[in-house]
């Protein structure tokens, strides 16, 4: 049976809110008990794609509030706390227990807690003499956020810039690595496996790779392990194998433009946590509305990943479809043969047409809302789209990476004609990595025609820096090894240079499907002398170090992480990729992916410009904010 992330996670938040008890079929408790949850913003985030309202007061939660909240005393009601291991949350709970705040705690904490906060939260309850209040502490790893069956975020924002910034020390970075290896391990903890990890060598995923792997072997020693259920998957065709790539490795799919309907509703309408807000449709504009946009909505779930054309289509068709079937049940329900007297069989074969009508209500106004729905998210696309000429920058980005450039007339016309200025530094940076050398006049020309149009050049100006940067060190790597060149990377950049080596070849693959989607599928395969994963690292955390990198596949199951920011663009190419394996049966890929962040173009070209800020390059002005 394949992974399923989303369901796993929801399993045990479901166990979670019925005060850690088993549940029976139905997903409830066998005993029913009134609660009140308690939860962080971080963990209302887990909780939010997950959970709804209605599926709160099935397991029994009668109110729900952030613990940073004011909130009043109620006896008799245990209290589900579920929060991060963090000291501002320990020292609300000590305080909500000294104050009798509620009579019974049950503290669920998102990641294994720290020893030193274990002890603050015990002394602090012994001294306040309410420590009998604390009924239960569990540690839950579910430190990640899911937003689809296969999909997954660590939500750590700006992860990019505190990996590459070249101020950052030793110890910042390792604190990065041990946060990220803690959410990797609570991913893999909820799923119940554990994976052949491979990754390219150098920068963070190696030493992420590296870090997991030694928390993965410690804590197998462990008789009663998060694992033993599934010790006896020794055989590498029975265990997934985890695949860590470094933003850098295909930095042109976190800024391009696509014209798919996910990543164009994710990018141009802000998607947040299966959430979105648009104005209203109708007469007027009508007001603000918020949509769901989730495995719950099958045409969402159908044609995410469809080019926007082809989904206007779609929604014509179901539109049509819809007309068509209520016409039918009008037609059925009408009543009579044109005034003709009723008989008996009539009357009965009528009043049967209308059961069925009344039946077909409930489904045909849900499809009636979808259609609505999807209607109005199209149409307010539709207006940016003609706006910014999004299809315009999306076609020509394309075509750009396909030929290694394009031509300068071209160019111009672009950076000087719609979209906003996000729009035309994200095409200018896409130019800029579309081909390892550019005429310097035609760099000087781009830079003429941003500033211009008052764009901050601090992001053009750093992927610009990095880029130089890679050449010389393609360049040199003849004359000293790759070791000695991270080296002096590191200590000339820092990390960034660390990063940017670690899978150098080329920016982008040379055919439509992403660079990172052909690296996973090699991986999978797992077949020796393939020179495209030859270099990757193998960590097997059950195997003995001396035989670690033994187990190459090949591999039914992936979970792919991105360090540094991912997007929707990778997950649909992946989960194509998975879909074009299913036959034979016997066969069939299911892949996994996750990352520190889901980002938007903008977002990632914002983090893009601290960067380069921080490195003293390009211009700041409060007129190049995204608009």
């Amino acid at each position: 049976m394949a992974l399923n992330l989303r369901q796993r996670q929801t399993e045990c938040i479901a166990r979670m809110l019925n005060l850690n008890q088993p549940i029976n079929a139905s997903g409830t408790a066998n005993e029913e008990v009134y609660k009140i949850l308690i939860y962080d913003k971080f963990c209302q985030d887990i909780l939010s794609p997950l959970i709804h309202v209605k599926d709160l007061r099935k397991h029994g939660v009668t109110l729900y509030f952030l613990i940073d909240k004011n909130r009043k005393p109620v006896s008799d009601v245990p209290a589900v706390y579920f929060v991060r291991p963090s000291q501002q949350n320990i020292e609300r709970i000590i305080s909500d227990a000294s104050n009798s705040v509620y009579d019974y705690f049950h503290l669920n904490f998102s990641s294994s807690i720290p020893r030193p906060l274990l002890e603050d939260l015990a002394s602090g309850t012994l001294n306040s003499d309410s420590i009998q209040r604390i009924s239960k502490v569990h540690d839950q790893y579910l430190e990640f956020v899911t937003l689809d069956d296969n999909l997954f975020s660590l939500a750590d924002k700006s992860c990019y810039v505190r990996l590459n910034d070249p101020k950052a020390t030793d110890r910042e970075i390792e604190e990065i690595i041990e946060k990220l290896v803690s959410g990797l391990f609570c991913v893999l903890a909820t799923l119940g496996v554990v994976p052949i990890i491979r990754c390219p060598r150098g920068g963070p995923a190696e030493m992420v790779a590296s870090l997991l792997d030694q928390r993965l072997r410690d804590h197998l020693l462990v008789k009663n392990n998060l694992f033993s259920e599934n010790g006896n998957f020794t055989s590498s065709f029975q265990r997934p194998v985890l695949c860590l790539f470094d933003r850098n490795l295909e930095l042109s799919v976190a800024i391009q433009h696509d014209f798919r309907y996910r990543p164009l509703v994710h990018d141009v309408l802000g998607l947040r946590l299966n959430r979105l807000t648009i104005q209203g449709g109708g007469a007027g504009g009508g007001g603000m509305k918020s949509y769901e946009l989730d495995r719950v909505d099958p045409f969402w779930a159908a044609n995410g990943n469809l080019e926007f054309p082809e989904v206007a289509v779609e929604i014509e068709t179901q539109l049509n479809k819809y007309k068509k079937d209520v016409e039918e049940v009008n037609r059925r329900t009408g009543g009579g043969n044109d005034g003709a007297e009723f008989d008996g069989t009539d009357l009965i074969g009528n009043t049967k047409h209308l059961m069925n009508a009344v039946n077909s209500l409930p489904e045909l106004t849900e499809r009636k809302q979808t259609i609505d729905k999807h209607t109005n998210i199209a149409t307010v696309l539709l207006g940016e789209i003609k706006e910014r000429s999004l299809d315009s920058y999306a076609k020509k980005e394309y075509e750009m990476m396909v030929r290694g450039g394009i031509d300068r007339g071209e160019l111009l016309s672009v950076l000087k004609g719609k979209g906003s200025k996000t729009d035309k530094l994200r095409f200018a940076i896409m130019f800029l990595i579309s081909s390892e050398t550019i005429p310097q006049i035609e760099v000087e020309m781009v830079e003429s025609a941003l500033r211009e149009a008052e764009v901050d050049t601090c992001a053009f100006q750093y992927v610009k820096k990095m880029k130089s940067l890679n050449v010389s060190l393609a360049s040199s790597a003849n004359a000293a090894s790759r070791s000695n060149i991270v080296d002096w990377a590191e200590k000339l950049y820092g990390q960034s240079i660390s990063a940017v080596t670690a899978g150098v070849k080329n920016l982008l693959s040379g055919d439509h499907q992403l660079a990172m989607a052909t690296t996973v599928e090699a991986l999978m395969e797992g077949k020796p002398n393939n020179p495209e994963i030859e270099s990757y690292l193998v960590l097997d955390p059950r195997a003995p170090k001396s035989t670690s990198g033994q187990m190459k596949g090949p591999f039914k199951e992936a979970i792919v992480f991105m360090i540094g920011g991912g997007n929707y663009v990778e997950y649909g190419s992946l989960q194509e990729l998975a879909r074009r394996q299913q036959q034979p049966p016997s066969s069939a890929k299911h892949i996994i992916y996750g990352t520190t962040e889901i980002l938007t173009g903008a977002e990632f070209i914002d983090q893009l410009a601290v960067l380069g800020q921080k490195m003293g390059l390009g211009t700041t002005s409060s007129a190049s904010a995204p608009v």
